[in-house]
């Protein structure tokens, strides 16, 4: 665990190097708005980072004693609970968010009768149950944390209208009671927002209930199970790998990064009236099993005894902890997972810190080339007559009226730039998106049958994609149309401007792309006609829209972020070049009046160079120590 602990001190220290970077930047007036930008999200992106590891297993294969184990024996307990068959009844996020009380939330299972999906109410405090949790009290948290256990039994229907009972499935039919009532989960969601230290350091763990729920419930099958860091499958080594357990496993896992096998309840194994060895070798040959049939390397599958662990760290019994082989499965997870993460962080950095400092150095060129032809011209006066000091002012004024009628043909260019940016904002709006989803709802209500429903799924998906890809040929054609606009008025006025940032919006039509391949995955092939698998597609297709409507609003936000500042790099050189004009314009005719020496002024402006030249190479050794700090 202390691989995390590190992880979080690295962040921090990138954070406050880079945020110092910031403000020696503003200081010396050498960050424009583009810039701002890319220090916001840099930081942004170190502060809200998180590390997700799901837990996935059918009932009764010890995943929350493995979550205990592994995470919570400090407390002395059990914190979640855990015990004979099933514990978990819904999706369990354990995370910590400093804005709110330790406490657990819980969305009512009434909520799948709507058409909003789980990420829907994340946002929303009044569709919670919140229950606080007393940690001065492990056995009053122990009790309060059993909320995610309960259940309630209603009538078919009303648990056929949630999505969660199928009548024609004969083993479900079975399920209801004398009365014909079903079983079913009290709760939808938990998130459970404890202060535990590796929470703290951006840990969020995601505790799953068995897998059936996995193909009920699309937020894990569409963005938890998906969208997690790590997943572990927790199989049992007294029942070893199910039918359903290898359909879970390749249809919403597979092999990859950050995917791991545990062979949980090894215990099971240990046999005092064989020897040590043999039982190691029955272990390793069911390792090699699961691994087979996983289609896994046998060192992707730890066998581990989770409770016995957690026996041994609550008691002391480093002896019987080693026995139970935890130690390689956090050694596996933690240094395998963190590495990988932080890469990811520090190439995304490096690339904003290339830009910041492309920035820096486009503003200090631009401020050392205009110092140097002011110092040049002021050194041409040394000797000069007051009719060559005042052919110099009227040169000076006949510029700068030129630049000022620059600047007024520069106005046609941005009407041109205001008007594509509304044709780019209406093909990632939410209006034309909203319509396209109220289409295939109508259209699969029309359907009979779940066949006929996945045509109208995929058009939409064909639709959503068609809206991205035409606007990122929108934003070539404005990036096209600035890239001119920048030339054109740098060559005109001598110049030298840095060319906009370019914007890219594939990863959100990638985005789309694996939203669809999951819901091939769970639909594709499909041939079932069952009206309860139609209700399934169509819950399935509002976590689906619900999904692509994230998307849709993250493109949104990137082209309102990119139109803000695209121009930035321009307005602030024009901004710095009239100043600059001004500034030519007032000392050449103070010098003509002869009430400002010349060579003061000279010396002034060669003081300005040297300041200007020491400021560069403190913000690249500033830089230097930014990169330093991500390579520590």
């Amino acid at each position: 665990m202390q691989d995390l602990q590190q992880y979080g001190a690295w962040r921090a220290g990138v954070a406050a190097s880079l945020a110092g970077y910031g403000a020696a930047l503003r200081e010396a007036g050498l960050i424009d708005a583009a810039g701002e930008q890319v220090l916001a999200r840099a930081l942004g992106r170190l502060r809200d980072d998180r590390l997700s590891v799901a837990f996935v297993a059918e009932f009764s294969r010890g995943k929350t004693e493995l979550i205990n184990a592994l995470f919570f024996a400090d407390y002395g307990q059990r914190i979640l609970p855990s015990s004979a068959g099933r514990t978990t009844m819904c999706p369990t996020e354990l995370l910590w968010d400093a804005q709110l009380p330790p406490c657990i939330r819980l969305l009512p299972i009434e909520t799948r009768a709507g058409q909003l999906s789980t990420g829907d109410y994340r946002d929303d405090p009044g569709a919670w149950t919140v229950l606080p949790l007393d940690l001065d009290d492990p056995g009053a948290m122990h009790e309060t944390l059993r909320q995610v256990s309960q259940t309630r039994h209603v009538a078919a229907s009303e648990a056929e209208r949630y999505g969660l009972f199928d009548p024609e499935d004969p083993d479900l039919a079975a399920s209801a009671d004398a009365d014909g009532r079903i079983e079913i989960p009290r709760w939808r969601h938990a998130i459970i927002n404890l202060p535990h230290p590796l929470l703290k350091q951006g840990l969020v763990i995601l505790d799953t209930p068995g897998l059936n729920a996995i193909g009920t419930e699309p937020e894990l099958t569409l963005n938890l199970i998906p969208n997690a860091h790590a997943v572990l499958f927790v199989l049992a080594a007294d029942t070893g790998v199910t039918r359903s357990d290898i359909e879970v496993w390749r249809t919403h896992i597979g092999a990859g990064p950050g995917r791991l096998a545990v062979l949980n309840k090894i215990d099971a194994m240990w046999d005092e009236l064989k020897s040590p060895v043999a039982v190691q070798a029955e272990i390793a040959r069911q390792q090699h099993d699961v691994a087979r049939l996983l289609g896994l390397d046998a060192g992707q599958v730890y066998p581990v005894s989770a409770h016995k662990a957690l026996v041994g760290r609550i008691g002391g019994d480093m002896d019987l902890f080693e026995h139970s082989r935890m130690g390689a499965l956090e050694s596996a997870l933690f240094h395998q997972l963190i590495p990988a993460r932080r890469a990811i962080n520090a190439r995304q950095l490096r690339a904003d810190l290339e830009i910041l400092a492309a920035g820096q150095h486009v503003l200090v060129a631009a401020r050392l080339r205009e110092l140097v032809e002011q110092l040049q011209e002021l050194r041409s006066l040394r000797g000069k007559n007051q009719g060559m000091i005042a052919h110099m002012v009227r040169r000076v004024e006949a510029e700068k009226k030129e630049f000022d009628a620059g600047l007024f043909k520069l106005q046609g260019t941005r009407a041109v730039f205001t008007r594509l940016s509304t044709e780019l904002y209406t093909l990632v709006g939410m209006d034309g998106l909203q319509d396209r989803t109220e289409t295939v709802r109508a259209a699969m209500g029309a359907a009979r049958f779940a066949t006929g429903m996945r045509a109208p799924v995929r058009n939409y998906f064909a639709g959503a994609r068609a809206g991205l890809l035409d606007a990122c040929a929108k934003v070539d054609e404005i990036k096209s149309m600035m890239d001119a606009m920048h030339r054109r008025f740098a060559a005109e006025h001598g110049l030298s401007l840095a060319l906009p940032q370019a914007l890219s919006l594939t990863r959100h039509v990638d985005e789309i792309d694996a939203i669809e391949m999951l819901f091939e995955r769970q639909f594709g092939t499909a041939t079932l006609l069952m009206t309860s698998r139609a209700t399934l597609l169509e819950r399935f297709f509002d976590s689906i829209a619900s999904r692509v409507r994230r998307v849709y609003r993250a493109a949104n936000a990137d082209v309102e972020a990119w139109l803000k500042v695209a121009n930035a790099p321009l307005e602030a050189q024009i901004r710095q070049h009239r100043d600059n004009l001004r500034q030519r314009q007032a000392t050449v005719q103070r010098i003509h009046d002869a009430s400002d020496s010349l060579e003061q002024k000279i010396g002034a402006f060669e003081h300005g160079q040297a300041e200007l030249e020491s400021t560069r190479q403190r913000l690249a050794a500033i830089a230097a120590g930014v990169t330093i700090t991500l390579e520590a």
